[in-house]
């Protein structure tokens, strides 16, 4: 089996900013589930809605996504 690989922060950049994925949910009109599901790196959002995430947490965009370089 392969190990999931994680392509997003979104999860750990909720906590740092203590933001609850339901507040993420609500400001995006989007399901608690479906936002449970890119926390959990099982689906991944949109570029847009990555932008949107972004603005509403207040970081640069770089920060929800998994840096490729240590």
């Amino acid at each position: 089996m392969m190990d999931k690989i994680n392509y997003n922060r979104i999860k750990a950049v909720l906590a740092e900013r203590n933001v609850s994925s339901k507040d993420l949910a609500k400001h995006l009109k989007k399901t608690e589930s479906t936002v449970s599901r890119w926390c959990t790196n099982d689906v991944q959002p949109s570029v847009e809605i990555f932008h949107q995430i972004a603005q509403f947490l207040d970081v640069n965009i770089r920060l929800l996504f998994v840096s490729t370089k240590e």
